[in-house]
Parts: C-alpha cells; sequence; structure tokens
C-alpha cells in the first residue's frame, strides 16, 4: 500500500486523509485540526469515537466528545478567573451554576490552515497552523498573541502529533495548559464487546475535587478503584467513570517504561496504546456516564484550575511561556 495525503470532503468539512503502514486518519483541520477518524485497517480497530453519518455540524456543536480534539485552555478554570505571574484575566463563564466556571477554551472550534501535506515512503504527514491575534473573539478575555502549530505523521508506527504553541507577544507571559479530550471508541475493535475492554493508567496520588469540579489541593491515597487503573483491570465502559483525576506515572509495555495508558481487548488481545511525552503529568478518565460507546483518557499537562491554585508549579503542572519562547508536546497512537 503506498503511503499517501489528499484533501476530501467530509460530511461536510474538508479533511487532510493521511494512509500509511496500515492506517488510515482524517484530520478535520477546520475543526480544530480535530483527528476525527484513526483507524488501523489491518488490525480491524478503530481509534476514535467515531460515525460515518456524522455531519460536521455535529463534531463542531460537541467538538469535545468526538475524536482527538486539542483543548486550550483545557478543563475548568473556577469563575473564569486565571491568573498569571503578570496579569489576572477574566474569561466567559460558559459551565453553568451549580459549576460557574470557565471549560475548555476556544482553539478546539478553530479554523486552522493546512501549511502542508505530503508523503513519502516511510511515512504521511500534515502540517496545521492556527495564528491567535485579535482577530479571534476570545482576545478580548486573553489578549496574548500565540501561533500554534499541530504535525500529524502516519507510519507503521501508528499516528504521532507534534503540538508547539509560540507566544508571540511583546510583554506577557502566555499562560499554558494543555491537554487533549481524547474519546476512544467502545469498542475499539471490529466486532468486539465492549466488556471485553479493560485500561491500563499508570496512576499516583489521586487529586480530590469538589462539587464544583475543581481541586481541593488534598492529595489522596488509591482505593480499590482507583488500583483497577493501576492494574489493568478497570473496564472504562458501562459504569460511571466521573473525573477521576490522578499523577501520572509510568506503565509497563513489553518490558519498557511506558508513558501513556493501554486499551486492551481481552477476547482478542489487540491493544490500543496512548503514549504521551514528559509535559502530560496528569490523567483524567470520564465517559459521559458510561453508556454513551466511548470513553475519555485525557492527557493534561497541568491540573484543573492550575494557575490559581496555592500549590507550587512543580505539583500542579503550570507553566508560562515568555515572549518569543514555545512550548512543545507529543502524543502517539499505536497498536499491539
Amino acid at each position: 500500500m503506498n503511503n499517501s495525503t489528499q484533501l476530501i470532503n467530509w460530511n461536510g468539512t474538508t479533511c487532510v486523509r493521511l494512509q500509511a503502514g496500515g492506517y488510515e486518519a482524517l484530520v478535520a483541520y477546520e475543526i480544530g485540526s480535530n483527528v476525527i477518524r484513526l483507524r488501523n485497517n489491518i488490525a480491524g480497530m478503530e481509534f476514535f469515537r467515531y460515525s460515518d453519518s456524522n455531519t460536521a455540524d455535529t463534531i463542531r456543536q460537541s467538538a469535545e466528545v468526538w475524536g482527538l480534539p486539542t483543548l486550550y485552555l483545557p478543563n475548568r478554570f473556577a469563575d473564569g478567573v486565571l491568573r498569571t505571574s503578570d496579569a489576572v484575566y477574566h474569561l466567559p463563564v460558559n459551565e453553568k451554576a451549580p459549576y460557574n466556571n470557565h471549560i475548555h477554551g476556544f482553539i478546539h472550534k478553530r479554523v486552522f490552515e493546512v501549511v502542508e501535506h505530503n508523503s513519502d515512503e516511510k511515512s504521511a504527514w500534515v502540517k496545521t497552523r492556527y495564528v491567535y491575534d485579535e482577530k479571534d473573539e476570545f482576545f478580548q478575555y486573553l489578549p496574548v498573541p500565540f501561533v500554534a502549530e499541530y504535525t500529524f505523521t502516519l507510519s507503521e508506527n501508528g499516528l504521532t502529533q507534534d503540538i508547539k504553541f509560540t507566544n508571540k507577544s511583546a510583554d506577557n507571559v502566555l499562560p499554558m495548559s494543555l491537554a487533549s479530550h481524547t474519546s476512544i471508541n467502545a469498542p475499539f475493535v471490529d466486532g468486539a464487546k465492549e466488556s471485553d475492554i479493560r485500561l491500563t493508567v499508570p496512576i499516583g496520588k489521586k487529586c480530590e475535587l469538589n462539587e464544583r469540579c475543581l481541586p481541593t489541593e488534598q492529595l489522596l491515597s488509591l482505593t480499590p478503584w482507583d488500583l483497577e487503573y493501576k492494574t489493568g483491570n478497570k473496564c472504562p465502559v458501562l459504569q460511571v467513570v466521573d473525573n477521576d483525576m490522578y499523577f501520572g506515572e509510568y506503565a509497563d509495555l513489553d518490558h519498557e517504561k511506558f508513558h501513556g495508558v493501554i486499551a486492551e481487548d481481552i477476547a482478542s488481545g489487540k491493544k490500543l496504546c496512548y503514549e504521551v511525552s514528559e509535559e502530560y503529568k496528569f490523567w483524567i478518565i470520564w465517559n459521559d456516564r458510561g453508556f454513551n460507546h466511548y470513553f475519555c483518557p485525557e492527557p493534561m499537562t497541568a491540573m484543573i484550575d492550575a494557575p490559581n491554585l496555592s500549590l507550587p508549579a512543580e505539583v500542579s503542572g503550570y507553566s508560562e511561556v515568555k515572549p518569543g519562547e514555545s512550548f512543545t508536546s507529543r502524543e502517539r497512537f499505536f497498536t499491539k
């Protein structure tokens, strides 16, 4: 099979289709550069929550729960307040009472541009970019210009997403908290049963959340429920999993250290592997009440509400990008 890229119309939006190494991916660059489909055709595995009958508008309306949406600024900020080292910003409160938070930012719904798409004998790739400046309606809340650049590379080694945020401000730091609201299809193996899914998440301490889904700053020891993630015995669907938030540690994959999560179909032994770079220090697990045929292992570089917490940055994960400097991270998806 030859590696290739092409622009296609997918149910009302233009996507770049990548094909390489037995995998195919659809990158909806007009919807936040969401990877709305990733499939291993050889293994018969559908990675992300996907439907042929979806429309682009359906995804736009709830872009957080389809495919691989990248979120900036992710998760929740109490009362919309975001405190950096040099400013206080007031984001729109878009999560209603009793929460009263700002949630999930804006970039996952923006129209990116395609910088390049091409292939060679080893891989297929697409580079996309979004320039954030005063033309963006969100700029009134966060007046710090930046450029977001994503590179998606597909090969026999799976799909890699490289992310780069560059602060274009002359004066202000760019608050950095990044996450993926990764929606894994259930089942992810063709013809399999949801009840056969087991999820391994290498977790450390649990971050206690209050009734507004904000950290109390209390770090909890692991209960038997939590330990099911660590031991790989957690069925991440058919039961409610509601914002279980943990420090990330390392799993073991083929006797090597692995920074990521592993979902296995225990009937076939097929594994979906999701590796993240060291910048992602936390995991939140969520499944939309458990019976909607998907689950979300969400890697985060920082805790919920991180810049507003009293915890030191080395604990909360919060960081800032100085003017002219960049933040980078990477994720990879592959099968075993």
